[in-house]
């Protein structure tokens, strides 16, 4: 645990050489792509979304690809296609964007519901299959995907099921005014991340989602993360709350928090942590609520707040009481 400690803190160092002021989103981000998550980005325009996934990728020496989601872009667009080669007389496959160890799917709500399911299988499986063949995606994969909250003209909202595929959804958000001060005296004679070296190595980052698996978790705290989805279910002001599959995301996060703080077990304040990035998109409010101005957010909010937090000693076994 001690080396996914050091090694999340060289990349953060790296990232923070380009991007300002977002070390929150940053950690979230390296808690993704060590559970073999993806994330989904809901922000306003120019907040360094697409930075900081090319931040990600050079900082860990991996390859990046960008799709830019428009209405005409087609599932082949994504994932390649068989071509006919004349001198062969065969059929080849050439693989698309997809094949790429960090994807941007920038705006995805802007892209049909066709091309947006062209992502499930990769997504979930780590594989896509063209013509009847299947091609497996080298680790380590991470898709980031962007979506604009305000401009909703002529996009297509993400399904359920499609959101229940990222494990986290977060925000950048602006940045404060010091910061964008610092940001535009590193803009001034060229961009800093065009400069931006390697820190590790991708065959580290897999050896580090490897070992994140072993994080211990005591059964109370995993009663407590079951506690919180399974609120989320029977909330007076939600529809449909936190999947199965949000248990698992909930107890993966949770370890791999625990971590990138240098610990071998998981403490109920991980899972603070992870809670809301986790479950928001995965709940769906009643009307009602949504005009009262009730969040998702501000669900998890209430429901943490409700539970009792077990006690968990330093070395992560339950405390005995007197």
């Amino acid at each position: 645990m001690a080396d996914i400690n050091q090694t999340a803190k060289k990349i953060i160092a790296n990232v923070e050489k380009a991007i300002v002021g977002k070390r929150p989103q940053l950690i979230l981000s390296l808690v993704a792509w060590l559970c073999e998550g993806h994330i989904l980005l809901e922000d306003v325009p120019g907040v360094a979304k697409t930075m900081l996934a090319r931040a990600l990728a050079r900082s860990m020496g991996c390859t990046f690809k960008r799709i830019q989601c428009t209405p005409d872009l087609l599932p082949t667009d994504v994932t390649g296609t068989s071509v006919f080669n004349q001198k062969t007389t065969e059929f080849e496959f050439r693989p698309g964007p997809v094949f790429a160890h960090v994807l941007l799917a920038d705006e995805i709500n802007r892209t049909t519901p066709r091309t947006q399911a062209a992502l499930l299988e990769a997504m979930g499986e780590s594989r896509v299959t063209v013509d009847g063949t299947t091609h497996k995606l080298g680790p380590p994969f991470l898709v980031i995907a962007t979506q604009n909250p305000v401009d909703h003209e002529g996009t297509f909202p993400l399904p359920e099921a499609q959101l229940d595929r990222f494990l986290m959804k977060f925000s950048l958000g602006y940045p404060t005014m010091e910061d964008e001060l610092k940001m535009l005296e590193m803009l001034q004679h060229s961009h800093p991340i065009d400069s931006l070296e390697p820190v590790v190595s991708s065959e580290e980052l897999v050896a580090c989602q490897k070992a994140c698996r072993e994080v211990y978790v005591d059964d109370k705290v995993r009663r407590y993360i079951m506690q919180i989805v399974h609120d989320t279910r029977s909330h007076e002001d939600v529809n449909l709350g936190g999947s199965p599959r949000a248990s698992i995301a909930m107890f993966r996060t949770s370890q791999a928090m625990a971590s990138l703080r240098g610990r071998n077990f998981v403490l109920p304040d991980d899972v603070k942590r992870v809670a809301g990035p986790v479950l928001v998109h995965r709940m769906i409010l009643k009307p009602e609520s949504r005009l009262r101005k009730i969040t998702p957010g501000s669900v998890v909010d209430e429901i943490v707040a409700e539970i009792a937090v077990p006690a968990i000693s330093e070395t992560g076994t339950p405390q005995t009481q007197n």
